[in-house]
């Protein structure tokens, strides 16, 4: 890989700045940087943790993969000198071999920092969130200069219970989504049992029995699930009343896995999938929207039994019910939420049962509609 320049900060995001109220240039006031943050850029993952202020100097190591490899490392250093900040770094091969000569360092001294930004001359730390940051750089490539975003997410150690422990494996081929489990990913993937009651009273299995696979690539996971209902009833016309009474599929993720509420929020998704292939969950409006786009399905039903093969694209908690929102790409060793369950209604004004697919402790197990704690883990593999 050639060899990056850093030259010089984006005016723009300097005069946003100019109306924030301007901090000390201490490293207690860059804090929040502190932390394990993962993102991508040029076409690959990047890493890059922050240490808390010690000492007089903050240091982050990153680190660049692209392909399952390292193309290269950097150290970097914020530290006081004469009443303010710098930052230094080094660049370093994937072997460790430096680019910069022996005592060679790219300096980026500090122009201010505001409320939510650390602006150095050439590299701009914004915190969008608690959970969230952009870093802009300016990189000056054969003369012509370009701004690179970086954006993070702050990777934290899980504070949700470990409820459910899976591991996925990645598909070869994208699966076609006919309710036909013919491709070769779901022959080699074991089924998992979708049998725990969350609402209502004992069931037969002739009334009711399911079980579920999963799968991944890395624009979408992927879900193959086979029910036995004995009445599959669909009450409501509107897809948007009472969506939950009628028989239906309901995939609930958590694309970080953070856990925590998600009723009127996108800190998680509770996808139902009707009988006619609707998809509905809650909308920060606080009504019921339809999510189509996220969800591709197809439901096969023959005698009791129903195929329903279904493709999810993910969207992380910033998914914005009134923009357009572009879904996250998945790759190996990524922890997503996820729970599976189905409403069955025989002919009742309100559905009978709920099952799930993993047990919920306490007395009130009908809340993964509110609380992402309650999901289990899902880990994406290789196969």
């Amino acid at each position: 890989m050639k060899k990056i320049i850093i030259l010089f900060l984006l005016s723009t995001l300097i005069c946003q700045a100019q109306e924030e109220k301007t901090l000390a240039p201490k490293l207690e006031n860059l804090a929040w940087i502190s932390g394990s943050w993962h993102g991508e850029a040029f076409g690959g993952i990047t890493e890059e943790i922050w240490s808390e202020p010690s000492g007089g100097s903050m240091m982050a190591t990153f680190k660049l993969i692209h392909n399952g490899e390292v193309s290269f490392y950097e150290i970097e250093v914020i530290r006081e000198i004469e009443n303010t900040l710098i930052l230094q770094l080094k660049h370093f091969r994937w072997d460790l071999k430096g680019w910069e000569s022996k005592d060679a360092t790219v300096d980026f001294p500090l122009i201010k920092i505001t409320e939510n930004k650390a602006i150095f001359e050439g590299m701009v730390f914004e915190k969008v969130s608690k959970n969230e940051m952009n870093v802009y750089v300016d990189i000056d490539n054969k003369g012509k200069t370009e701004t690179v975003k970086f954006n993070y997410k702050r990777k934290n150690e899980p504070t949700k219970p470990m409820n459910q422990f899976i591991t996925v494996k990645k598909a070869t081929a994208k699966p076609t989504i006919d309710g036909i489990a013919n491709e070769t990913i779901w022959k080699n993937s074991n089924w998992l049992p979708l049998d725990q009651t969350w609402l209502g009273n004992a069931y037969t299995p002739e009334d009711f029995s399911g079980r579920y696979k999963l799968a991944w690539t890395e624009d979408a996971l992927y879900l193959l699930a086979e029910t036995t209902d004995d009445k599959l009833v669909d009450n409501n016309v509107d897809p948007l009343t009472a969506w939950w009474d009628d028989d239906c599929l309901e995939i609930f993720v958590d694309e970080d896995n953070s856990g925590g509420e998600h009723q009127f929020n996108h800190n998680a998704f509770a996808y139902h999938i009707a009988l006619d292939g609707n998809v509905v969950d809650m909308s920060t409006d606080k009504t019921g929207k339809l999510y189509n786009s996220h969800i591709e399905s197809k439901r096969v039903t023959i005698d009791n039994t129903t195929t329903w093969e279904v493709k999810i694209s993910l969207y992380n908690d910033l998914y914005n019910d009134h923009a357009d929102n572009t879904p996250i790409t998945l790759h190996t060793n990524k922890l997503i939420g996820f729970a599976l369950a189905y409403c069955d209604n025989d002919y009742s004004i309100e559905r009978e049962n709920f099952i799930g697919s993993l047990h919920v402790e306490g007395t009130d197990k009908n809340k993964g509609w509110i609380d992402a704690n309650i999901f289990g883990t899902l880990k994406l593999i290789n196969d």
